[in-house]
C-alpha cells in the first residue's frame, strides 16, 4: 500500500549520463518528467564527477580511494576460508568453529564463475562521478551493432559527443603526450590511417581561468540547464529505490512503478505515460527480475572487457629528448627558473598523457595510456610521477547466451532486492586473443619505459573497467533481445530501457558515448510518439465537434 502518489509523464530510474540524457532531451520537449535515484547527491550540482576538484587533479592518487569507497560489489561469493581468530561465543555453529551470519555474501555465487570486482555506484551520477570520461566511437564493423543504420550512428555519436563535451585534444600540449605517441608511432607505424597512436576521446574541457585544471564531465554535464536552476518539469529523488513496474491489466503496459523512499521510509507510487530504467547492466536486469518482467534472453549474453595493465618509467633517452626539443623550449626555460634544482627535462604541471590506439581490424582490442585514477593502479611513495604512465589494453569476449546474470527469489542484496549471481567465463577464442592482447601490450610497454616494480604486465580482476554489457541486449528476435531497435522492452507499448546492457556486440572499446547514442535514439522515437499522440488526439477532437 502506497504512502504517497505522485504523476508525471515519463518516470526514469537511474541518473547517471544515460538517464540524463532522457531527461534533458525529454524535458525540452515539454514532458514532465521525474527521476528516481536510490543513492545520495554528492556534489552541488547533480551529478558532478568528483574528479574537478582541485586537490584530484594536482595528485590523482588521491582520488583512487574514492572510487574504490562508491563501489559496492555485487555478488560476493561465501568464503571457504574458516576464521577461527573470532570470539567462539560469537554466533557459533553447534560443534563447530563456523559462524552461521551473512555478511553481505552470496551462497549461490561460485567463485571460480564470477565477475569479482562487477560493482555498482549508488549515487546521484552514478559511475560518472569518478568514471574516466573515455568516448571512443565503437568501430564501424567490429563493435557496432548493424541493427542501426550506418547514417543513425553518425547522427546520434555526434550529439552524443557534443552533449558529453568529448574531445581528443585537451592534452596535446603535454611534453609526455607528444613524446610518447610519436615514440609509439614509429613502434607501431603500420596501424591504418584513422587508427594510428592518437588523442584519447574524452568528455573533458581545459578551463580557460587556469590552464592547468580541467572539468570532467559528470551526468551534470548531460543535465545542461537541468543542473543549474530549478525546473517545474523536472524533479529529481535521490534515496529512492525503484523496487517493482506494475503492468496494467492487459499485461502489456506499465501502470506505475513503486518506490522506496529510503530516508523518510515510506512507499511511493508513481503514476505515468512512459517508463524508462537507466540503472546500469545488473540493476536495470534486476528491477524487471523483480517486477515479474522476465523475458527469455534477460542477463544473458553478458560481456565485459578484460584488460591487461601495467606502469611504466618513461626511457631517459625519451625523457632527454625532450630538452633538446625546440616545441618546448620556451616551457623548460619558464620551468628551469622556477625550479633550478630540478634535472628532469619534464616541466611541473604538465598535463598527464591521454593517449589512444583505437580498435582496428586484426587488432582487437582498445588501447589507453595515460597516468589517471583508478581503483588499481596507485604508484609508489618517492617516485616521481612525472615518470610514471599506465598502459592499459581492453579486450574483447565473444556474446554468448550462457554468459548470464541471474537473479535469486531467495537471497537479496544490500536494497532487499533480488541478489544477483554471475555465471561467467572466458571462452578458447576470448583467451587467445586475450594472450596476443598482452604480447602487444608488453611491445608498447618496452617501446616507451622500463616496468615499475610491483606493476609488472597482468591480468587485473575481472570486471574491474566496470564496462559489463548485454544483458537487455537489442535486438530484432524478442527470443534473443530484451528490447527493439528502439530501445523498447518487447511486449510492452510503453517501457524502455537504457545504459551499457543494451550493447549487443562484443566491444573492446569504453561503451559511454555509444549507450548515450542509443538512448538519443530512443529519445527521438519517444518523442515522435508523443508527437503523433497529441495528432491523432487533434484530429479526434475537429471530427468530433459539431460544424
Amino acid at each position: 500500500m502506497a504512502d504517497i502518489t505522485q504523476e508525471c509523464d515519463v518516470l526514469i530510474v537511474g541518473s547517471g549520463p544515460i538517464g540524463a540524457t532522457f531527461a534533458r532531451k525529454l524535458v525540452a520537449a515539454g514532458l514532465r518528467v521525474m527521476m528516481l535515484e536510490a543513492g545520495e547527491q554528492l556534489s552541488a550540482r547533480p551529478g558532478e564527477n568528483l574528479k574537478n576538484a582541485y586537490i584530484y587533479q594536482r595528485d590523482p592518487n588521491l582520488f583512487d580511494p574514492v572510487i574504490r569507497g562508491h563501489l559496492h560489489l555485487l555478488s560476493v561469493p561465501t568464503s571457504v576460508r574458516p576464521e577461527l581468530a573470532v570470539d567462539p561465543y560469537a554466533y557459533p555453529e553447534e560443534g563447530s568453529n563456523r559462524s552461521s551470519a551473512r555478511n553481505a555474501e552470496n551462497p549461490d555465487q561460485d567463485p571460480y564463475r564470477n565477475i569479482p570486482a562487477a560493482a555498482a555506484c549508488y549515487a546521484v551520477g552514478g559511475m560518472a562521478t569518478h568514471w574516466t570520461c573515455a568516448c571512443p566511437r565503437h568501430h564501424p564493423t567490429m563493435e557496432r551493432y548493424q541493427g542501426i543504420s550506418p547514417e543513425d550512428w553518425d547522427r546520434y555519436y555526434s550529439e552524443g559527443e557534443e552533449l558529453l563535451g568529448v574531445s581528443r585534444h585537451e592534452f596535446d600540449e603535454s611534453v609526455r603526450q607528444r613524446l610518447v605517441v610519436e615514440a609509439l608511432r614509429k613502434e607501431f607505424a603500420d596501424l591504418p590511417e584513422g587508427y594510428e597512436v592518437q588523442g584519447l576521446p574524452l568528455a573533458v574541457q581545459r578551463r580557460k581561468d587556469n590552464a592547468r585544471m580541467v572539468r570532467w564531465a559528470g551526468a551534470d554535464t548531460v543535465f545542461g540547464d537541468l543542473a543549474d536552476q530549478p525546473n517545474d518539469r523536472f524533479t529529481l529523488l535521490p534515496h529512492h529505490l525503484c523496487t517493482r513496474l506494475v503492468p496494467d491489466s492487459t499485461g502489456s503496459r506499465i501502470a506505475h512503478a513503486e518506490a522506496r523512499d529510503l530516508a523518510e521510509t515510506r512507499v511511493v507510487k508513481i503514476v505515468a505515460d512512459r517508463f524508462v530504467v537507466a540503472a546500469g547492466s545488473v540493476l536495470t536486469p534486476q528491477l524487471l527480475w523483480a517486477s515479474g518482467i522476465r523475458p527469455h534472453a534477460l542477463g544473458r549474453y553478458l560481456t565485459e572487457h578484460p584488460t591487461t595493465f601495467c606502469q611504466v618509467t618513461l626511457l631517459k633517452t625519451l625523457v632527454d629528448r625532450a630538452g633538446t626539443d625546440e616545441r618546448f623550449a620556451h616551457r623548460l626555460l619558464t620551468h628551469r627558473e622556477a625550479f633550478p634544482d630540478d634535472s628532469l627535462t619534464i616541466p611541473v604541471g604538465d598535463p598527464d598523457p591521454n593517449i589512444w590506439i583505437p580498435v582496428s581490424e586484426g587488432r582487437p582490442w582498445h588501447v589507453q595510456i595515460n597516468r589517471d585514477s583508478f581503483s588499481y593502479g596507485d604508484i609508489p611513495p618517492h617516485v616521481d610521477g612525472r615518470l610514471i604512465v599506465d598502459l592499459r589494453w581492453f579486450g574483447m569476449v565473444d556474446s554468448r547466451p550462457e554468459n548470464r546474470v541471474t537473479f535469486s527469489d531467495r537471497y537479496s542484496d544490500v536494497h532487499d532486492m533480488p541478489q544477483p549471481t554471475f555465471d561467467f567465463a572466458y571462452s578458447a577464442e576470448d583467451g587467445e586473443r586475450l594472450h596476443a592482447m598482452m604480447g602487444e601490450m608488453v611491445r608498447a610497454a618496452l617501446a616507451i619505459g622500463g616496468f615499475l616494480p610491483g606493476a609488472e604486465p597482468r591480468f587485473p580482476t575481472p570486471g574491474l573497467p566496470l564496462h559489463l554489457a548485454g544483458t537487455v541486449r537489442m535486438g530484432e528476435d524478442p527470443q534473443t533481445s530484451v528490447v527493439d531497435t528502439h530501445s523498447r522492452v518487447w511486449g510492452f507499448g510503453n517501457l524502455y530501457l537504457g545504459g551499457n546492457g543494451l550493447i549487443p556486440t562484443s566491444t573492446a572499446s569504453n561503451p559511454t558515448l555509444t549507450s548515450v547514442a542509443m538512448a538519443l535514439k530512443c529519445v527521438d522515437a519517444m518523442i515522435e510518439e508523443t508527437a503523433a499522440g497529441d495528432r491523432s488526439a487533434a484530429d479526434v477532437r475537429r471530427t468530433s465537434t459539431p460544424a
